[in-house]
């Protein structure tokens, strides 16, 4: 269960006990939680919280934030650590076909964690901001380097030609 409520974005406050603000995206995530506990013979206990104007409610909010922070940072983590990995293939010189393709199903990882986040960041937290800045980024540093990879390709010492080791 923990996995699947992590999955959806839920946040842990304590042992067995997990937040989710009350919105259309997270009722259904919700229910899939609650239909899953029952196929397997476990209980899932829903209870609604009052509104934003109950301070009864500020360390479910906290740890819903705190939860949304820890995603963008390891998102942003990942971006930076996705640009460092073209950075080393420019180094080293590895213009191929295959590694394109590799560094263009992470970019796509990326993507659609990215959209993943920002469906259940109903905080609208800076951060997000700054994870689509990266993403972006990202972007244009693999663009750039599959313009490396195609000119490589396309020249006469390029990785499909003999006599240049490959």
């Amino acid at each position: 269960m923990w996995r699947e409520l992590r999955k959806i974005g839920a946040a842990p406050v304590s042992s067995g006990v997990w937040t989710v603000p009350e919105t259309p995206y997270f009722s259904s995530a919700v229910q899939k939680v609650v239909d899953l506990a029952a196929r397997g013979s476990g209980e899932v206990l829903v209870l609604p919280t009052s509104g934003a104007e109950d301070h009864t409610a500020d360390p479910l909010r906290t740890a819903f934030r705190a939860q949304r922070l820890d995603e963008w940072v390891e998102f942003s983590r990942d971006c930076k650590g996705f640009e460092e990995e073209i950075a080393k293939e420019i180094r080293n010189g590895k213009f191929t076909l295959a590694e394109l393709e590799e560094e263009e199903q992470s970019l796509e990882r990326l993507r659609r964690w990215f959209r993943d986040l920002k469906s259940r960041d109903v905080l609208e937290l800076d951060e997000a901001g700054a994870a689509d800045e990266l993403l972006r980024h990202c972007t244009v540093v693999f663009d750039g380097y599959a313009e490396r990879v195609y000119a490589a390709l396309h020249t006469p010492a390029g990785p499909l030609h003999p006599g240049n080791g490959e």
